[in-house]
């Protein structure tokens, strides 16, 4: 299947940037016509403009100041560059935080923030989401017809949370509208323990360290709550955006893996979804788990919408100054970081940051523009190169990038998993395990779709459900209907411990899907740092630690049991036959050539295809339904040998078997 392009006027891979105008505003006449030459001159064919620049366009209460925007905007038109027009909201400007001190936060203490940094307001406060709609619906009525409007960037980066007064009180309506009765919040809450019942409404506060933080429940429900606050706010921040401009697409940028806002919840209300993407490159082996994460993020952010591309909003061409080590991309890193977000479904490709701010926290972040403020150096030069690249690849925008695996990355579970008082307390190493699962399938090159609980897995083969601690609404039933119609399931040790609200499954672990995966799970032995335990699969002993589940087969075959400790010779890895389908249950923390070994077979018998590759390198796979675009990337140090039949992209060469240089890419047509 083939998307049209996000932004209409652009019908190729995006290619652009961050751009703070308003930091030269002093130096405009010289400053901006350098800059429409060198966004020309690197391949550009897109900025986002009017991030954070609410104080230059509203420098006091009722008091504007579009003609410098109005400026930058004709010339990027004249220059054939569309604008990602961002929304001002993400940083306040002072004015606004000193007349109205209620958009200041509170923290989870109970202290009022003061004016400073970004993504300091309050999510309830009345003034700011007027004053957000006011300049909002400015900015749309005076560009709502400007050619080079592309997309509206709604504020920047949301996260955080606030504790005050309002908030307080919206979370108490939410309570009311989801329990109905204080007696339904007291049972889902289990409010008995520690005699934390409540009797009123108005004794409700969110969790806080100087006060209730051991309803896990309550916790969980203010996490819900606040994703909720968030959807809110963006609605809040649309609504002039789709009543003046409703064929202009609107997003916000994402962060990944960020914990704090259920991103599948705040998904639904975007047109399309982009995220920020920062890897820290070593040029050592270390790149390959690099990879491997941010592939996966990748791979979550395309999953958010069903499989839609998405836009990689920020990268950074070289040196990432807030990492610990402001490393530099070695030569060829950039270009190997944008195809890999490309493959994975990614159709733009965009930085932070345009040109490097003067001062201030930003001023030593990479840049396509350094300080210097010309064309002559390297990182430039790699991304014109880069640039001229991605000109020839429309024939890639739009198309998807579909997998006959699952694999299921929860908020709500891992929310509920890292606050439970049990297992390993130091790390509960959720997004480690299930990145276990993911690098497994990276090393064979199988596309991967990233899934939530409530997410729609059907015309999969595989689906995988790593450390499923909560199950949420029909999931397990689902599940048991997909292996019943003869699909693979796959999940492991610590599944199926808590429903929705946190409170435990009785009748035995893993609470619904007991029968579906033929066992009964005990208990959990933690292996604390240094510990091993064994178990064979097929004749090869692997090693296992942190967790080794203790669980009685009821139907399943045992393929793999532990060899030490009280409980040598209870499974360790079992499958359980039902209906025309299968589910795995793997007991114990096991090394990655276990994975290799267990996901081997189970492509097979799925009739999943899966490619051999050497070490750091993978293959990201696009199709048009007609044509397979296959993008073989090389994460490792030194060159390797890779086979892979088909046609060059960019050169039209039949190709079989080729090298692949250290940081080296190639994209290789096949006929689907």
């Amino acid at each position: 299947m083939k998307y049209p392009p996000i932004m209409r006027q652009v019908p190729h891979i995006v290619h652009g940037g961050d751009y703070n105008p308003d930091q030269w505003l002093r130096e405009k006449d010289v400053i901006w016509k350098e800059d429409m030459r060198l966004a020309k001159l690197a391949g550009l064919n897109s900025l986002s403009v009017g991030i954070f620049s609410w104080a230059a366009l509203e420098p006091e209460e009722g008091v504007y100041d579009f003609a410098w925007l109005d400026e930058i905007l004709d010339r990027m038109a004249d220059n054939g560059l569309t604008a990602v027009l961002a929304t001002p909201s993400g940083a306040r400007p002072a004015w606004l935080s000193q007349k109205y001190p209620e958009v200041l936060r509170v923290n989870e203490r109970r202290e009022k923030m003061l004016h400073g940094g970004r993504h300091n307001h309050c999510l309830s406060s009345q003034v700011y989401r007027r004053k957000v709609q006011e300049i909002n619906t400015l900015l749309a009525e005076r560009y709502k017809d400007h050619p080079a409007l592309g997309a509206w960037h709604i504020s920047n980066e949301f996260g955080g949370e606030c504790h005050c007064p309002a908030c307080q009180e919206n979370f108490r309506l939410w309570l009311r509208e989801k329990y109905d009765t204080l007696d339904n919040l007291n049972h889902a809450w289990w409010t008995a323990f520690w005699s934390h019942t409540y009797t009123d409404w108005s004794q409700i506060e969110s969790p806080s360290p100087i006060g209730e933080q051991s309803v896990h429940a309550q916790k969980l429900d203010w996490k819900r709550f606040t994703t909720d606050q968030f959807r809110k706010w963006y609605r809040i921040e649309v609504e002039p955006l789709k009543r003046i401009t409703p064929d202009v697409p609107c997003t916000t940028n994402l962060m990944g893996t960020y914990p704090g806002i259920n991103y599948f919840d705040l998904a639904k209300d975007l047109d399309f979804v982009c995220w920020d993407s920062y890897p820290q490159w070593e040029s050592t082996e270390n790149d390959i788990a690099t990879a491997q994460f941010f592939s996966f993020e990748h791979d979550l952010t395309r999953g958010l919408k069903g499989g839609r591309p998405f836009f990689l909003m920020e990268s950074c061409p070289s040196a990432t100054n807030w990492r610990p080590y402001a490393r530099l991309h070695r030569p060829g890193v950039h270009a190997l970081q944008s195809m890999q977000a490309v493959g994975h479904g990614a159709d733009s490709v965009q930085y932070f940051q345009f040109r490097k701010s003067r001062g201030s926290s930003e001023k030593f972040h990479g840049a396509v523009v350094d300080h210097c403020g010309h064309e002559h150096t390297r990182v430039f030069a790699e991304i014109a190169d880069l640039g001229k690249l991605l000109a020839q690849m429309d024939d890639i925008v739009g198309t998807t990038a579909p997998a006959r695996v699952a694999l299921v990355y929860d908020w709500e579970n891992r929310w509920a998993l890292e606050d439970a008082q049990g297992l390993c307390n130091v790390n509960k190493k959720y997004v480690e395990t299930v990145m276990d699962h993911y690098s497994a399938l990276w090393r064979r090159g199988v596309s991967v779709d990233i899934v939530d609980q409530a997410s729609d897995f059907a015309g999969h083969d595989v689906l995988i459900a790593p450390f499923s601690y909560m199950l949420r609404g029909d999931f397990a039933l689902r599940v048991d209907e997909f292996v019943q119609a003869g699909g693979t399931f796959v999940t492991t040790y610590g599944t199926g411990y808590v429903d929705d609200s946190d409170l435990c499954f009785l009748g035995g672990f893993p609470g619904p899907l007991k029968k579906t995966l033929g066992l009964w799970a005990e208990e959990i032995d933690v292996l604390m740092p240094g510990m091993e335990n064994h178990a064979q699969l097929d004749g090869t002993r692997y090693a296992l630690t942190d967790y080794a589940e203790l669980v009685h087969p009821e139907g399943a075959k045992v393929l793999a049991a532990y060899e030490e400790d009280f409980y040598a010779g209870m499974p360790a890895l079992t499958v359980n036959e039902r209906g025309r389908g299968k589910a795995y249950y793997v007991a114990g923390r096991f090394e990655a050539a276990f994975l290799d070994a267990l996901y081997g077979k189970i492509l097979a018998d799925a009739g999943v295809p899966a490619h051999a590759l050497p070490a750091g390198v993978t293959v990201a796979t696009r199709t048009d339904g007609e044509t397979n675009y296959a993008f073989a990337l090389n994460f490792a140090p030194e060159a390797r040998e890779v086979e892979l039949a088909g046609t060059d992209f960019f050169t039209g060469e039949a190709v079989e078997r080729f090298t692949l240089p250290a940081h080296g890419f190639r994209i290789v047509k096949t006929p689907v």
